[in-house]
């Protein structure tokens, strides 16, 4: 792959430009942003090449404020005629707009200052070649296909390596930005027995960070991707009943995501949230935690700065099971009377903390929950976040004093994700990060299993 097109230099004089234009243009006040982003992806299946894809892709956008009137306009067309046009495009739609009181820049005391000074080492570019690619995509595979003859086929094995750097500015005087790096290796193995061969199975597994030294290596991740699909074979029904959920990891992390959606600024205003007028209260057990980290060394979402420009910061969201802060923007805490929690664009590292009890290891937690359902894949969006009702199809293991019995499928569980979250009973060390969450397994009291 080749480096960038544009000097980080050339993209601030952009922004500047964009910034000028408008300002010359009668807006009152206009923030951009300005990137660039490269990457390419192979993806291998049964040892042959079945894509190989090449990205690389520019964007300026420009957002123009006319007192409380706004307007947005973006292109990938960085001559100064197209930013011209652009701004003016934006300056356009302003003018017919309604006025909103909750428009506008950030107040210039909550921006970033010394940007430039801070690096949160987020880019490590991965100089590999096509052939490399497909050499890694391989060994991934055939990973799979070595550990046993019941893996019979795959959807396939991918590598990925993605480099991108970006410039926000502001007419308020903020500008700043980085390069950042995000590299994968996946696999995804298909088991196959039972009598005549009929019973076919696949799971999946990957590893994804900024650093390609954090990956797990071909063979781990083919290896383990593999044993799950054939853990799969032989899966029942079961009867319904009410049980013990446990959340694997990266499904508990999913979870976290539905508490973050609730408690999430657009949610709150548009009263599209079961968890409204929650801060303060109490949401999960009293030992639960969840701290917000924007400035983790490597970190999949860390950030000196949100998309607003706001600084970021080291935050508790939730201490001993109570509320402590939303996930705010701008716009979105004006909306609501309350300040910007640094989050436009999103949270920034989020990690729950394992429960007091909590078991060394993934197979204490087993023993720990004792009888109950194992979930290990979620099918469908059965989530209603105005009432907080959850009903998701589910893939998993039946575990009887807490050791795992037989793979179960063909199930769905529901329950109300109040009551879900008020009724966790642990949250294990057999920790994963998912984008920006980290979380091990979840143990839920109580569920509706529905099944045969």
């Amino acid at each position: 792959m080749s480096a960038f097109s544009f000097t980080p230099d050339q993209l601030r004089q952009l922004a500047a430009d964009v910034l000028n234009h408008a300002k010359q243009s009668g807006a009152s006040a206009c923030e951009t942003d300005v990137s660039e982003g490269y990457g390419q992806s192979v993806t291998v299946r049964k040892g042959a090449v079945e894509t190989i894809e090449f990205n690389r892709d520019k964007g300026l956008g420009v957002s123009v404020y006319l007192g409380q009137q706004s307007g947005h306009a973006s292109t990938s067309d960085f001559s100064p005629s197209s930013i011209r046009a652009t701004v003016d495009a934006a300056l356009s739609i302003a003018r017919f707009t309604a006025p909103d009181p909750c428009a506008g820049l950030p107040a210039p005391e909550l921006l970033a200052k010394n940007v430039a000074g801070i690096d949160l080492d987020l880019y490590h570019p991965w100089p590999l070649s096509i052939e490399e690619a497909i050499a890694l995509a391989r060994r991934s595979e055939q990973a799979a296909f070595a550990l046993s003859p019941l893996i019979k086929n795959s959807e396939g094995a991918s590598v990925s390596a993605h480099a991108a750097h970006f410039i926000s500015a502001n007419s308020l005087g903020f500008m700043g930005g980085y390069p950042s790096t995000r590299h994968s290796i996946s696999c995804v193995p298909i088991a196959q027995g039972g009598k005549g061969g009929r019973d076919m199975q696949r799971d999946d597994w990957y590893s994804g960070w900024r650093d390609p030294a954090d990956l797990a290596t071909p063979e781990q991740i083919g290896d383990y991707a593999a044993r799950r699909a054939l853990a799969r074979l032989g899966a029942k029904k079961i009867k319904t009943r009410q049980c013990k959920i446990m959340f694997e990891a990266p499904l508990a992390a999913m979870l976290i995501g539905s508490f973050v959606h609730a408690v999430s600024g657009g949610s709150l205003y548009r009263k599209a949230s079961f968890l409204l007028d929650a801060l303060g209260r109490r949401i999960f057990p009293d030992w639960f935690s969840i701290e917000e980290r924007p400035h983790l060394k490597k970190g999949l979402a860390s950030s000196p700065f949100d998309d607003d420009g706001v600084a970021t910061q080291d935050r508790s969201v939730v201490a001993n099971g109570v509320l402590q802060g939303y996930f705010l923007s701008t716009y979105t805490g004006r909306k609501l009377g309350m300040p910007t929690t640094g989050n436009a664009g999103g949270s920034h590292n989020l990690g729950v903390l394992p429960s007091p009890d909590a078991p060394a290891d993934f197979a204490g937690l087993l023993r720990q929950m004792g009888t109950g359902l194992l979930v290990t894949e979620l099918l469908g969006h059965g989530i209603n976040y105005v009432t907080g009702d959850y009903s998701r199809g589910a893939v998993g293991y039946w575990v009887e004093n807490g050791e795992i019995a037989y793979p179960v499928h063909e199930i769905t569980i529901a329950g109300n994700l109040a009551d879900m979250f008020a009724g966790i009973e642990a949250v294990g060390r057999d920790v994963v990060t998912r984008g920006s969450r980290t979380v091990g397994s979840i143990v839920v009291n109580r569920m509706t299993v529905a099944g045969s």
